[in-house]
């Protein structure tokens, strides 16, 4: 029962990860949600603004200035919790591997391996925290922003809704959260 715990987090681990290192690498946290005919689907990500001409599929990519210069918070906030927590992610991955039973390294220690699998989860459920906090941040911004010009009837031409990096960023934490449960309190 426990090895099978163990490859069902490490596996929940692995995949949600994933998740939370694509979202941080990708630039589709905001789309614009437009209800008009667009020729054009704009993106904003932590790191550059991309547009995509609808009619022949041609994609053309902003950087941002600096990572040192000015941005808006939700940017410096989101970027920084969550390479955060795909730090933690990646340190409790290293953790676990060394913890499962079905590793042979440390195999006559067998409370060592235990105690390994319970800091996984721990540091996952950190970095999990951290990945939450960040991508909600980052949806609750975009949608104070939203409701603050409906509420004041202004209008720019395109209005933005959330991307799916920022539901790959709230579905990879989740799953690292599920993960440290497994490990904290289903192992022993």
């Amino acid at each position: 029962m426990s090895a099978a715990l163990q490859m069902t987090a490490f596996g929940l681990a692995l995949l949600s990860t994933l998740f939370l290192l694509l979202a941080t690498c990708t630039d589709c946290w905001m789309v614009n949600a437009d209800d008009s005919l667009e020729v054009s689907h704009k993106c904003r990500g932590l790191w550059r603004e991309c547009v995509t001409n609808m009619q022949d599929g041609v994609r053309t990519c902003d950087q941002y200035d600096s990572i040192l210069a000015d941005h808006p918070v939700k940017i410096v906030v989101t970027r920084t919790l969550l390479i955060t927590a795909d730090l933690l992610a990646g340190l409790a991955l290293a953790t676990l591997l060394l913890g499962l039973d079905c590793i042979k390294i440390l195999k006559e220690e067998p409370r060592v391996k235990l105690k390994m699998c319970y800091g996984a989860g721990v540091i996952l459920g950190i970095g999990s925290i951290l990945g939450l906090v960040g991508s909600v941040w980052y949806a609750v911004d975009v949608y104070v922003e939203r409701a603050m010009l409906v509420s004041h009837n202004i209008f720019l031409g395109v209005h933005y809704d959330f991307g799916w990096s920022c539901w790959l960023g709230m579905a990879g934490s989740t799953g690292c959260f599920a993960a440290s449960v497994l490990l904290t309190c289903c192992l022993y």
